[in-house]
């Protein structure tokens, strides 16, 4: 059934039928997941909403900034691989970024690894449905930009670990036998958006660079979710991706 999803004839639902024609204000825009990271931005830089994603629900507002002399959109994403892959194509259109820094947290599947590290995927596997949508069925989708990225970090001297990853679409159904096989294909972390992003990504042409931060960590035995609030507001990741954002 899923290999049925991936279809390339002309869509039926256009984007201008609710934004009008195509902007193009900025090259770059950063995807953001936590509420006080967000907040940050807007009380420490002087910010520019320049556009807004709307629905029935309500409006998803665009900002710019400027850091070190590079303009930089962003906006506070929905979570899941479906939210955020529409998200980012909305963004891409309503602003002309063509690049997109996401930097999330995500679940530890390898203490040893990850603990202390940022982690930079190279792969992730495709337990969630909207990549489906852009890419054709397969196991994992390769992190097109994995590569180019740790060569930033080296530059930025921050601490990293390059591995594969688990998307899914449910939190709740990661359970003991699905960890068990995600680990023994080399899985070090667990996360919800990036192999839907990457995928729409792909089909699109745009540039995605992706980096997590590790904090529940799931072992087969329990569960520890001690230090996911701080990888979830880590102010810290918040500027090494602006310092990425002025190098790519």
């Amino acid at each position: 059934m899923l290999k049925d999803f991936y279809d390339t004839t002309e869509p039926i639902v256009n984007i201008e039928a609710f934004y009008g024609e195509q902007k193009h204000i900025v090259d770059k825009c950063m995807i953001i997941f936590s509420k006080l990271i967000y907040e940050h931005l807007l009380k420490e830089f002087e910010c520019e909403k320049i556009g807004a994603m709307g629905a029935c629900n309500g409006e998803i507002p665009i900002y710019s900034m400027e850091y070190k002399g590079t303009k930089v959109a962003f906006y506070l994403t929905g979570i899941g691989s479906a939210m955020a892959s529409g998200s980012c194509y909305e963004a891409h259109w309503l602003t002309g970024a063509t690049k997109f820094i996401m930097f999330g947290s995500c679940g530890n599947l390898d203490p040893e690894k990850t603990t202390g590290k940022f982690i930079i995927p190279t792969q992730s596997y495709r337990g969630e449905g909207a990549s489906y949508y852009y890419a054709p069925a397969a196991d994992y989708i390769d992190i097109k930009s994995c590569d180019e990225l740790e060569k930033l970090f080296i530059k930025l001297k921050a601490p990293y670990v390059k591995g594969r990853v688990w998307t899914t679409d449910s939190m709740l159904r990661e359970t003991k036998g699905l960890v068990a096989k995600r680990k023994e294909e080399g899985c070090i972390a667990v996360e919800m958006e990036l192999a839907g992003v990457q995928a729409l990504c792909d089909f699109y042409g745009l540039t995605l660079y992706d980096f997590l931060e590790a904090g529940d960590v799931l072992a087969e035995s329990n569960y520890e979710v001690t230090a996911l609030h701080a990888a979830n507001h880590d102010f810290g990741k918040l500027y090494l991706a602006l310092e990425i954002a002025t190098m790519v």
